[in-house]
């Protein structure tokens, strides 16, 4: 199964962030190979913020889409999402946020395995490279919205 994490730290407020992250209908604004997005439930119980939703991703001829079960816990500031339907026999990912004086680290981990074996190996040789460009794109997003303009 391809595994991979990524540690940022970015020059914003923990909330901001958690926010952009929640934004899954904003993902195929800036986030490297979504091509469509869709929320179908958002619920609040409690400290968690329960999200159902679907991510279409792809490059050239190859695209599927994918349901997904997001949680976001507030008092530990973490988001844990699995898979509940489409291509994939397993995936996890967690990001977590850690506010510092300097910004927020967030640390992001993802294992996954998709049915076509042929595929998962070559997720697997192409995954850290596809992870790095997704957390560029959420870094650029985070600055771009939130970051003060410096004189």
């Amino acid at each position: 199964m391809p595994k991979a994490s990524v540690k940022r730290l970015i020059e914003c407020k923990k909330d901001q962030l958690v926010d952009l992250v929640l934004d899954i209908e904003k993902y195929p604004e800036f986030v490297p190979f979504c091509l469509d997005s869709h929320v179908y439930e958002r619920n609040k119980e409690g400290n968690q913020i329960l999200i159902i939703a679907d991510l279409t991703i792809g490059k050239g001829p190859f695209k599927d889409t994918y349901k997904s079960d997001v949680k976001f816990d507030k008092e530990n500031s973490t988001i844990n999402v699995t898979n509940i339907g489409g291509p994939l026999n397993h995936l996890e990912n967690n990001w977590n946020f850690n506010e510092t004086k300097r910004g927020t680290e967030i640390s992001f981990d993802i294992n996954f395995e998709i049915e076509n074996k042929f595929l998962n190996v070559l997720m697997s040789k192409s995954f850290e490279f596809g992870l790095n460009k997704i957390a560029d794109a959420f870094q650029k997003r985070a600055e771009d919205l939130y970051r003060p303009i410096e004189d």
